[in-house]
């Protein structure tokens, strides 16, 4: 089928006007004429930040397909998964040219279906743990699953389904993170199009921050269990569709990032039982250019702690607590896409904060690269390393093949 007929299809489905011509022409899903791609750097690159920290940024390796998230093994692996439905691993800057056996089938119809997510349980020396989000295909679609398998031996095993959500979605984005207390938190998007009601009702899944045992069920305690017409495993609602997942290093508050349709989007401090307003108030514009709502707040629902404006599309979300960057320690970090809905000008975000933890400071990183950041961790090292993203719709063959990449002291 031809590129502009299948952005056609896929916006139909998403109820999204139609994309303009420049939209199937510009490789990253939207135009980029006048914004060359450039190729990622053959020799570690070394940048000034505002914060006086000077970087060193390099590729530990490239030849990744449309990477989506990225997990630390203790024993200094890499899990990568691939949206398309392939996990890999990376060991000593090496990644295994053979895909990882035993990932379930994925649904991958559409730009934001696929496998997502890995996160590796906190006690994965002793259980073998390995947690995947993915899009499971349904006799109408798909919806977003939450599978676990054992890793052993470069393979996963015993790998099945510990928790489904109960909606059909035209894709829908999942992240993953483990709290201090061993919850796991799961992110359900795809409240946007027919579903977008569904962020409002307490009974479904989608547009929502899940809390989960490890074993995928509900904890006793979470603040709708027991109560009737609310899913028991949600955690907050009013939500569109994070793309990041965070949880604080002193606090061990779980912070989130969520696209909005043009502008406003988010990042949210997630509290129990709370409402933070998709689609009842937004900063965001429709695709069409009009106010998703009248007023972008409401006395019973929950504010952002950051809004974009133009959007940046933000991605993986990371809170730096390493001692490799003193000057950094306690910042968040967020990916992003693309902003203002040009192609090309991804970059990576650093958020400040000050004393009484409000936002202070915004700082891009590698803007140069004008690459869509995916995703974004904090390795064991203290060093942060850096998922980049194909394009939107398909590979933009201006960027070659997506990376990983690593920022450290440039001493």
């Amino acid at each position: 089928m031809h590129r502009a007929a299948v952005l056609l299809l896929t916006a139909t489905a998403l109820g999204l006007p139609a994309p303009p011509a420049a939209y199937a022409q510009g490789g990253q899903g939207f135009a980029a004429e006048g914004i060359p791609a450039v190729p990622l750097p053959d020799a570690p690159v070394v940048y000034d930040t505002a914060a006086g920290q000077r970087i060193r940024v390099s590729v530990v390796t490239d030849g990744l397909t449309y990477p989506w998230g990225l997990a630390f093994l203790p024993d200094g692996r890499i899990l990568v998964t691939e949206r398309l439905g392939t996990l890999r691993q990376i060991r000593n800057g090496v990644l295994d040219p053979a895909p990882i056996a035993g990932i379930p089938e994925v649904y991958t119809e559409g730009p934001l279906a696929g496998l997502m997510d890995v996160a590796a349980h906190p006690e994965f020396a002793e259980n073998r743990f390995v947690y995947l989000t993915y899009s499971k295909p349904t006799a109408d679609g798909s919806t977003v699953a939450l599978a676990r398998g054992r890793f052993e031996g470069g393979a996963l095993s015993e790998v099945r389904d510990v928790f489904v959500a109960d909606a059909d979605l035209n894709g829908g984005a999942s992240r993953l993170a483990f709290a201090p207390d061993g919850s796991l938190y799961m992110t359900v998007g795809g409240a946007f199009g027919g579903t977008r009601p569904l962020a409002q009702d307490p009974a479904s899944h989608v547009g929502k921050v899940l809390r989960l045992r490890d074993d995928g069920s509900a904890p006793d305690d979470n603040p709708f269990a027991g109560r009737e017409g609310h899913a028991p495993e949600v955690f907050s609602l009013g939500h569109r569709n994070p793309m990041g997942l965070a949880i604080h290093p002193e606090t061990g508050e779980v912070w989130a990032s969520e696209h909005a349709p043009m502008g406003g989007d988010e990042v949210n401090r997630i509290l129990p039982g709370r409402n933070y307003g998709w689609p009842e108030v937004s900063y965001s514009r429709e695709y069409t250019g009009l106010r998703v709502s009248e007023r972008p707040w409401q006395e019973d629902l929950e504010q952002p702690e950051i809004v974009w404006i133009p959007s940046i599309a933000p991605s993986g979300l990371v809170f730096y607590s390493g001692d490799r960057f003193p000057a950094w320690r306690g910042d968040l970090f967020a990916g992003s896409l693309m902003t203002g809905r040009v192609a090309r000008t991804g970059h990576l975000e650093r958020i400040e904060f000050n004393r009484q933890g409000l936002e202070q400071r915004r700082e891009w990183l590698l803007a140069d690269l004008r690459r869509r950041i995916r995703d974004v961790e904090q390795g064991p090292d203290g060093l942060l390393y850096v998922l980049t993203g194909g394009s939107f719709l398909g590979r933009d063959p201006a960027l070659g093949e997506a990376a990983l990449l690593r920022i450290e002291p440039a001493e």
